[in-house]
C-alpha cells in the first residue's frame, strides 16, 4: 500500500480486473475522483489481463490512492479478490467489478448501513435490474435454489458482485473460499454459517458498454460443485443424513412385506439399509474431517 494516510481512511475499493481496458479507459478517472472525494482507497487486481490493461492504468500509477496487484498468470475471479483483500489496510472493504456496471454512489449507500448496523457483510441486491440477460438470471436462479436447498438462506443474491466486508473477517475467511467465480456465493455462505451479521442492500446496475463477461454454463455448475463443498465442511450432515435416512427407511418399506410374507429378507433392500448406515458413518467422518480443515484455515490467518 503506497503512503496515503490509512489512519484517516475507513473503506478499500477492491477490484479484480481481466481483460477489462476497453472499460477501465472510460472507468478510471471517475473512479479515482469519486475515492478522493470520500477519502478511500482502491486496491485494483489485474489478474494476468493479456489486453492492454497495463497501459491504460499506467498514467494513474502514481496516485496514492492507488495501489495495484499483478498477477502473472490468471488466478481466477476469486483468486484476483483474495489478493485484493490481503492487501487492504482499512476496517471495511467493498468488492466492485471493473466493468463500470456498479454504480459508486451505492458504495456510499452500503457504508452507510454497514456502520450503523454494525453489520459483518453488505450485499448489493441487484434484485430488479434487467442489465443480465435472461441467461444469466436462470443461472443465478438455480444457483441460488440450490444454495436454499442446502442451507437456510436469507439473502436473495448471494453471487452479487458488489459485497462489502468487515476486513478482519473477511481476511479470515478467504483462505475457505474458491479461486473462481464461486467466490461470491461461497464467501456469503461462510459469513451466513459462521453466524457473522448479513444484510442485503438494493443496489442498481449499469450495462456493460465494453468488454465481454466471462460468465458461461460452466461458471454456474463449478458453482453448484463448490456450494455442496462449503456445505459439507461446515455442516456435512446437511446432506449425508438425509441421504441415509431415506435408504434406510426405503430398505424397511422393500423388506417389510417380504418378511411378513416369510420370502426373507430381499438383498436390495439389505443392500440399500446397509448403503444408508455408511453414508451416516461418511457423515460422521466428514463432520470430524471439516472440523480440522477449519481449524487449520484459522491457523493460516
Amino acid at each position: 500500500m503506497k503512503n496515503t494516510d490509512q489512519e484517516n481512511c475507513t473503506l478499500t475499493l477492491v477490484i479484480p480486473s481481466y481483460n477489462e481496458a476497453e472499460s477501465l479507459k472510460s472507468y478510471m478517472q471517475e473512479l479515482l475522483l469519486f475515492a478522493e472525494q470520500q477519502n478511500w482507497v482502491i486496491i485494483l487486481v489485474d489478474d494476468g489481463s493479456k489486453d492492454n490493461t497495463a497501459q491504460v492504468i499506467a498514467p494513474y500509477l502514481s496516485n496514492p490512492r492507488l495501489t495495484v496487484i499483478k498477477h502473472k498468470v490468471n488466478r481466477g475471479y476469486g483468486g484476483a479478490i483474495k489478493s485484493g483483500i490481503r492487501n487492504v489496510q482499512t476496517k471495511y472493504c467493498v468488492t466492485i467489478d471493473a466493468d463500470g456496471q456498479h454504480q459508486l454512489e451505492d458504495v456510499k449507500s452500503l457504508l452507510v448501513t454497514m456502520v450503523s448496523n454494525d453489520a459483518d457483510l453488505i450485499v448489493g441486491n441487484r434484485k430488479g435490474s434487467n442489465a443480465s440477460g435472461w441467461f444469466r438470471e436462470l443461472g443465478k436462479s438455480i444457483i441460488r435454489h440450490v444454495a436454499k436447498i442446502m442451507m437456510p438462506l436469507t439473502i436473495y443474491d448471494i453471487n452479487s458482485g458488489m459485497k462489502m466486508y468487515d476486513s478482519k473477517l473477511a481476511k479470515q475467511y478467504i483462505n475457505l473460499c474458491p479461486d473462481t467465480m464461486a467466490f461470491s456465493d461461497i464467501i456469503t455462505l461462510i459469513f451466513i454459517y459462521r453466524r457473522n451479521l448479513v444484510l442485503e442492500k438494493p443496489i442498481q446496475i449499469n450495462s456493460r458498454t465494453a468488454g465481454t463477461s466471462t460468465i458461461n454454463i460452466r461458471t454456474a455448475f463449478d458453482t453448484v460443485i463448490e456450494i455442496v463443498n462449503i456445505v459439507v465442511l461446515f455442516n456435512p450432515l446437511r446432506i449425508f443424513l438425509p441421504l441415509s435416512i431415506s435408504l434406510i427407511l426405503l430398505s424397511v418399506i422393500w423388506a417389510t412385506p417380504l418378511l411378513i410374507s416369510g420370502k426373507g429378507l430381499a438383498v436390495g433392500a439389505l443392500l440399500g439399509f446397509t448403503t444408508g448406515l455408511i453414508f451416516f458413518a461418511l457423515g460422521l467422518i466428514a463432520e470430524q474431517l471439516g472440523n480440522i480443515r477449519r481449524l487449520e484455515a484459522n491457523k493460516n490467518e
